[in-house]
């Protein structure tokens, strides 16, 4: 039975840990649940905005509309051959809560993706990377509902037109589609991806390179540079890895020959932010009560009750910050509602 909550406060729902109302919130916990929602706006059409864990957005003020937010569970091996298997989740799952039913039944792919927060519905929509390995590597089949009739659709890989933290569902589909399940092709025996240098240092440590290890190894890193939500409000890396001509990248090594990088292609070479803003001299920094968290600078922080607008204003001051040092336009990864 769909539920519709009136005035929903949603500082649970944003892992910011801003309080701000939405006019109405719609758990749906099936797919049934979903359609109906649907029918309530076509019948009574008003502002929408659909949303998975609030590990990517920030709002900027009480949002006047109806938040949908899809709870549907379920993790299901749907098929399987001797080299791979299926499996999919639904919507509502917790991101992390797949990765680790994968790697404890040694299903190789998503383990490079350890302790992102977040929920499977979300992973396709932006796109979700860390270490080497971005979320469409793994992805088959993309289910959900068009919001306009109600329909489904089902969307392969090929169809959600990936790229560097985008897909199909943040260009010519945003906000016209609600994700309800994902299906996932992962290997039954890889070799593991440890091509990011610290990670590769950290798993030779302990001596025993297998899924769990790396799993492991991947969680501690990210528990040593990104405060918890509960404890310290913040959305994760807040900026997108810049990614620049290459001819603008030799002019900027000469200058920094310290500044790392990674080649893309002949033409296109990625910068990582967070060296952008370190060296920049933001880390610790704050306007209001947000701040640039000290050991990670790809993080903006809720350190003081901070509102949304200083969390802005500390953005939009980094960016022009950047912009003026480098002649790099950094552009947010979290989404500002």
């Amino acid at each position: 039975m769909l539920a519709i909550k009136k005035n929903a406060n949603l500082k649970s729902y944003n892992t910011f840990g801003l309080s701000v109302n939405a006019t109405e919130l719609a758990e749906c916990s099936s797919l049934d649940d979903l359609i109906e929602v649907i029918n309530l706006l076509n019948t009574d059409p008003k502002p929408y905005l659909v949303i998975g864990g609030g590990s990517n957005l920030l709002f900027s003020k009480d949002f006047k509309g109806l938040i949908i937010h899809p709870t549907i569970k379920g993790i299901e091996i749907i098929e399987e051959d001797d080299n791979h298997v299926w499996i999919k989740a639904g919507a509502g799952e917790e991101w992390d809560d797949l990765v680790a039913y994968c790697v404890m039944n040694n299903y190789y792919g998503l383990e490079n993706l350890s302790y992102i927060p977040g929920n499977v519905g979300a992973s396709p929509v932006q796109n979700i990377g860390a270490y080497g390995v971005e979320v469409k590597d793994c992805i088959e089949i993309v289910n959900g509902v068009f919001i306009k009739d109600g329909k489904l659709f089902t969307m392969n890989n090929v169809d959600c037109k990936f790229d560097y933290r985008y897909s199909v569902f943040k260009g010519e589909l945003k906000n016209k589609v609600i994700v309800s399940s994902v299906v996932f092709k992962l290997k039954k025996s890889a070799k593991l991806n440890l091509s990011y240098g610290p990670v590769k240092e950290e798993v030779m440590k302990k001596g025993t390179a297998d899924l769990q290890t790396l799993r492991e190894t991947i969680i501690d890193i990210r528990k040593s540079k990104l405060p918890e939500p509960s404890e310290m409000g913040n959305a994760g890396s807040f900026f997108k890895n810049p990614i620049i001509q290459r001819s603008k990248f030799e002019e900027l090594i000469k200058v920094f020959p310290q500044m790392p990088h990674y080649i893309i292609s002949d033409d296109l070479v990625k910068i990582p932010a967070g060296w952008l803003i370190d060296t920049s001299g933001w880390k610790g920094k704050s306007i209001g009560g947000a701040a640039v968290h000290e050991k990670q600078a790809l993080v903006l922080i809720n350190k003081n009750n901070a509102l949304a607008q200083d969390i802005i204003n500390l953005s939009n001051t980094i960016i022009s910050d950047i912009r003026n040092r480098f002649q790099i336009s950094l552009e947010p990864e979290v989404n500002i509602i």
